[in-house]
């Protein structure tokens, strides 16, 4: 596959959006659930270690999908050999849409240490790397690349109105969890961001002229029009591993809150505002309004690929204004009721069901989700069930081994889709060939460790500091005057 199938590929990916937050972590006390859920505990006193540590193995979860009719297109380019478009699935002339969707949370760091018994206060250091976006593609788009034997007409008008996000940036913050009074906990996550790329783009307005030559095919070439705005931030050179370390280039913040309450009857109800924040992309960025036509010739030839990827690229940039910019982070909000049951008197199986729902604060995502663990001793399974506004109906499936000082899982919330594609990618004409409600995979993986000394209460303990009551407990003491 030639180099410029990637880089349409990278172009067009990574405008797309993932839930960062996978639901399977939900109330399983790992690392990575604490740091995502900031009023989730991590550590259990009387068992657990006083310090929790990743040792820099990343954490991550990653996962994109693709609906619509361009799955069979996209699938034959990437996977089938020798590599072509299968284009008998698009529907030319008709405006039909494909929605893209992408997301990665990846932590490099995380470290957690359990400070005070006395509010069974927890704060934190972290560092990770989020890529956040989503977008819209037409059918010609993509029918397009594979040159003008697609489209019965010459003259198409707005078939190319295309719109997508995307958003990378690293993260580095400063968590804070705290148990108020036995019912209720609080924590935040602080955060510094440090942008590394941004891309926008909105084509409000187009149209295609097909000029043939019957006589040499050959020489056929196309006229295209687009007319919208191109947001693009300024990265020096040629994006690589190092404009992913941390600078002051594109500085922002973020803030996330959560608050756990127990009721008297065991349910755990949890609400969070994640990622709340903003980026301040540097001077030398740029926005484009581009209203222009530009001819691509050699539209028939195996290299139409990066002919046409080339010339609308430099449409878009144009000569824009170079200027900085603000972007908000993909906002999220999110509720959940979760209940443990002892499923024998002997109390070997614990089942922890947990309801969420979830919206995006800036954007239309609505995601709900029906998570089923099942722990024995130190192995929990996990089923989990999302649904969201576009319709898409997904199974999960998470296995972790969890003791109070080691922790290992993975899974995937898109389990039949991530299998699917796989055998695409292993030559499976059947899947390479199918159109379903979408084509995606998602993965996710976490590992742990706790050290130090072990979390005691005195009477277990002829050493444990026990420390002050945190401020946030002092603070809900003043408030509802419930302090000595």
């Amino acid at each position: 596959m030639n180099k410029i199938f990637f880089t349409i590929l990278f172009f067009i990916f990574y405008s797309l959006s993932v839930s960062a937050q996978q639901f399977s972590q939900y109330n399983t006390g790992t690392l990575y659930d604490s740091f995502e859920n900031p009023s989730q505990r991590a550590f259990i006193p009387d068992s657990s270690r006083e310090i929790a540590f990743n040792f820099l193995i990343p954490n991550f979860n990653a996962n994109f999908y693709i609906t619509g009719d361009i799955q069979r297109p996209l699938k034959s380019r990437a996977f089938a050999s020798p590599s072509y478009y299968n284009t008998s699935s698009l529907r030319i002339g008709q405006n039909a849409l494909n929605h893209f969707n992408v997301n990665a949370n990846a932590y490099a760091v995380m470290v957690k240490l359990f400070t005070s018994l006395n509010g069974n206060v927890e704060m934190g250091f972290s560092a990770q790397t989020k890529v956040e976006g989503k977008g819209l593609v037409t059918d010609e788009s993509i029918a397009f690349l594979d040159g003008p034997s697609n489209f019965a007409r010459d003259n198409y008008d707005n078939i190319f109105n295309n719109h997508y996000r995307m958003q990378m940036y690293d993260q580095l913050s400063y968590i804070y969890r705290e148990q108020v009074n036995k019912q209720l906990s609080l924590g935040f996550k602080l955060s510094y961001l440090s942008g590394v790329q941004y891309n926008k783009i909105d084509v409000e307005e187009s149209s295609l002229q097909i000029n043939r030559d019957p006589a040499n095919p050959d020489n056929d070439n196309a006229d295209v029009y687009m007319r919208g705005r191109y947001y693009r931030s300024y990265v020096p050179g040629r994006l690589d591993g190092r404009d992913f370390l941390p600078t002051f280039r594109n500085p922002g913040a973020a803030i996330s809150m959560g608050a756990t309450y127990r009721t008297e009857d065991g349910i755990l109800i949890q609400g969070n505002i994640k990622d709340l924040g903003f980026i301040h992309w540097n001077k030398r960025s740029t926005i484009t309004d581009f209203n222009n036509t530009t001819n691509i010739t050699d539209i028939t030839s195996q290299h139409r690929d990066e002919n046409i990827y080339n010339a609308v690229y430099e449409l878009v940039r144009g000569n824009g204004m170079v200027t900085s910019f603000n972007t908000k982070t993909n906002a999220k909000a999110e509720l959940s009721v979760s209940k443990s049951y002892w499923l024998d008197d002997e109390k070997t199986y614990r089942y922890f069901p947990t309801v969420v729902a979830q919206k995006e604060m800036f954007f239309s995502g609505f995601t709900g989700a029906m998570v089923n663990s099942v722990q024995k001793n130190n192995l929990i399974a996990t089923l989990t069930a999302t649904y969201d506004d576009y319709k898409l109906f997904n199974l999960g499936a998470q296995i972790m081994v969890k003791s109070p000082n080691v922790e290992f899982f993975i899974g995937s919330e898109r389990l039949l889709n991530t299998g699917r594609l796989t055998l695409a990618a292993l030559n499976n004409t059947n899947q390479i060939n199918r159109v379903g409600n979408y084509s995606g995979a998602d993965i996710f993986l976490g590992f742990s460790l706790k050290f130090g000394r072990v979390i005691e209460h005195p009477m277990n303990s002829s050493y444990i500091p026990m420390g002050e009551k945190g401020f946030l407990g002092r603070l809900f003491g003043r408030i509802f005057k419930t302090n000595n």
